[in-house]
């Protein structure tokens, strides 16, 4: 039945095992995450403060947990849940024995301890090494897809997959030789076609994770609507929301910085020169979203 998923044979879609504790996560959508959460006996573990919207629920399948709190002491066991909402300081529990506890995050926390977002963030942290201008691109890159995203209502599914792309939408580029990505003058044309395969490689290093949704994103974030883009030349609604997003705000932020081999347009002209490319490269009705968030934020 279309929209049923059934696991069986203990089957997850990605297990992080540490010391003391296995994860495995077992469903996630709409910005939703639900897991089995196993501890071995006499460990600490922390609830911490979230945000406003931010739930964790925990329901103990099999075990004993202590809570302690001033004066008051509670066993929570097999049967027993508990939860937090609002959280406003750390919360320690300690396990008296092994314990399974079904865990779900309103928000996506399952990134935090997974061994494949490890890996992507370790090539992150090779291709910012190389070009610093990377990372502080990407993480504003990110900022305003967050704004974009609210204004234009997004789903919580969805915002999560255009966070996670702006972050990697350039990862690709670990596969390009340094000394095309730090070139300081033009590039050649047989340099420029190791350039245009970075969507495509971005797409092959996340789809070996869970986030494995956001590959159609970070392939296509150099795509333009007239079919002028890499790496396949799609044209209009081919191209995904969220990639028309990311491909604005990349665009937009590249125009604004220094490189080693020019200096930054203003941000005016930055996007006197989106808008003079509306409905032929970019997304009209998304650029003039982007361009009500810029004077919102002052930069206009």
């Amino acid at each position: 039945m279309a929209g049923l998923y059934i696991g069986q044979n203990n089957l997850c879609i990605e297990k992080v095992s540490k010391k003391s504790e296995e994860l495995s996560l077992l469903a996630k959508g709409d910005g939703t995450e639900v897991m089995l959460q196993k501890i071995k006996a006499d460990k600490f573990f922390v609830l911490s403060p979230g945000d406003d919207e931010l739930m964790e629920f925990f329901y103990v399948l099999d075990g004993t947990i202590t809570y302690e709190h001033g004066n008051e002491c509670k066993i929570i066991q097999k049967g027993d849940y508990f939860y937090t909402s609002k959280l406003n300081e750390d919360i320690c529990f300690k396990t008296n024995t092994e314990v399974s506890m079904i865990y779900f995050s309103t928000r996506p926390v399952f990134h935090l301890l997974s061994d494949e977002i490890e890996e992507l963030n370790k090539i992150s942290a090779m291709i910012e090494k190389k070009d610093m201008y990377t990372q502080q691109h990407n993480w504003r890159v990110h900022n305003f897809c967050f704004k974009i995203a609210n204004k234009i209502n997004l789903s919580k599914g969805r915002l999560e997959n255009l966070f996670y792309s702006a972050l990697y939408h350039d990862i690709g580029k670990i596969n390009v030789p340094d000394e095309i990505l730090l070139k300081a003058g033009a590039l050649t044309d047989k340099e420029y076609e190791f350039i245009k395969k970075h969507p495509a490689d971005g797409r092959k290093l996340v789809e070996r994770t869970y986030l494995r949704e956001i590959g159609e994103i970070i392939e296509q974030h150099h795509e333009r609507l007239d079919g002028s883009g890499y790496p396949y030349g799609l044209k209009g609604d081919e191209i995904c929301l969220e990639a028309k997003i990311v491909a604005i705000l990349d665009s937009f932020d590249a125009m604004i910085s220094d490189r080693p081999y020019r200096k930054g347009m203003a941000p005016s002209a930055a996007m006197e020169e989106l808008k003079r490319l509306a409905g032929i490269h970019y997304d009209r009705k998304i650029l003039e979203v982007f361009e009500e968030v810029l004077k919102e934020e002052g930069i206009l």
